[in-house]
């Protein structure tokens, strides 16, 4: 594949870099925020499962908002859907910096506020901008680079927050936090949606819900919204709880670090290589071994003993499978739909995985002041593994009636 094929226009390549850096920084900050619980817990009187609830409501809002940053992204621009969802994530970071930031505050800061604002600069609406760039040959192989490019921020943001955690403490480490996002605000102004001159595809008349109609029409879509649910748990029950698992089990913060910053390393290879695959294999295929695989990454590392090696090599084998769903499940929504309502269409399946989010991040916390440990929480992630694995089994990757007769 020649560069001038994948790459057609100056705006394409722009809007790839940018959309690239701006998931990088979005997520990196993400990534972070369950390596702040034991400060807020000492210095703000936040337990565990207030710590957990005010995730779970920032996944919900991130996938509620995702579908509405998805519209005004097909409507008006990309780069105007995710510079107005910045301005929310950075009034979240500074009002949880700044105050006031306890009690049904912390939840409206850390939860409502900045969920808002991953709704729109996260992966989803930044990657479905850029597939509206590329043509189905390379499409998926596009958007694994803006995945593993923010991967990268996932691998780099523990370390250095590990590291400013404990030199400066949680408040400087989020004015840095501030700072970066300010950054991304001004990046964020170069994701451009291609203008219909620049389209790829033929014309499409649809109205937004017609669209959404046409979507819960397809079981293909249905299956796929239903299997999204579980990616969601399975990394925001990581993301989040894995620092107070690995400590609970006799090992160091900086392993629980080193365990964040590896999923972000390997995630780089594992979308990369999910996306290459998906460009001529069936992504239901690839979807089905990717949750297989996760649950059988959990298993290992929840019975085998506690030690830094094992905890390394469920870093790099789960990051391995991280976001390696992503390039595959959005490529199939492209494929059946086409691109006019990609970032709405795969917007209502992100808000399924952030439903799944929200009770990866809610329940492990519940589940750990109740009964003293992440056990059941473990096992309920294993049981939605072979869930997932088997229902994207029957999806057909086809284009809908209306695409083929265009």
């Amino acid at each position: 594949m020649s560069s001038e094929k994948f790459i057609r226009n100056k705006t394409a390549l722009m809007t790839l870099v940018a959309a690239s850096l701006v998931v990088l920084i979005s997520l990196g900050v993400r990534q972070t925020f369950g390596m702040f619980f034991m400060d807020f817990k000492d210095d703000l009187g936040i337990s565990l499962t207030q710590s957990g609830l005010s995730i779970g409501l920032q996944m919900l809002m991130w996938g509620l908002t995702g579908p509405i940053f998805g519209a005004i992204a097909d409507k008006y621009g990309g780069h105007k859907a995710i510079s107005l969802a910045f301005l929310f994530f950075l009034a979240g970071v500074y009002f949880l910096y700044a105050g006031p930031n306890t009690g049904i505050f912390f939840q409206i800061d850390m939860g409502i506020l900045i969920g808002i604002g991953l709704g729109g600069t996260a992966i989803s609406i930044p990657m479905s901008i850029v597939g509206k760039h590329f043509p189905l040959s390379n499409r998926t192989i596009a958007m694994s680079i803006v995945t593993a490019v923010g991967s990268f921020g996932y691998f780099l943001s523990p370390l250095l927050t590990e590291y400013s955690l404990t030199e400066n403490g949680w408040q400087n480490t989020l004015l840095a936090f501030l700072i970066t996002l300010m950054i991304g605000l001004i990046i964020s102004f170069f994701v451009r949606s291609p203008s219909s001159e620049q389209s790829i595809e033929q014309p499409n008349n649809q109205g937004t819900l017609d669209a959404i109609k046409e979507a819960f029409g397809n079981k293909s879509y249905v299956l796929l919204v239903s299997g999204f649910f579980v990616c969601g748990f399975h990394i925001t029950l990581v993301g989040t709880h894995v620092p107070t698992y690995v400590i609970d089990r006799g090992l160091e913060s900086w392993t629980a670090a080193a365990i964040l910053s590896l999923i972000g390393l390997f995630n780089i290879f594992g979308s990369l290589l999910s996306g290459y695959l998906s460009s001529f294999m069936s992504k239901k295929i690839i979807l089905s071994v990717i949750y297989t695989l996760r649950g059988i990454s959990i298993i290992l590392f929840i019975f085998l003993p506690a030690s830094n090696i094992n905890a390394f090599i469920f870093g790099a084998s789960f990051g391995f499978l991280w976001l390696s769903t992503v390039p595959a499940t959005s490529g199939i929504v492209a494929h059946i739909f086409g691109t006019k309502y990609l970032g709405l269409l795969y917007g209502i399946v992100f808000l399924s995985h952030q439903v799944g989010s929200f009770f990866g991040a809610y329940l492990g916390g519940l589940f750990h002041d109740l009964y003293g440990s992440y056990n059941y929480a473990w096992y309920l992630a294993i049981a939605l593994s072979v869930f997932a694995a088997i229902i994207h089994l029957p999806i057909k990757e086809q284009p809908v009636l209306r695409l083929k007769t265009e």
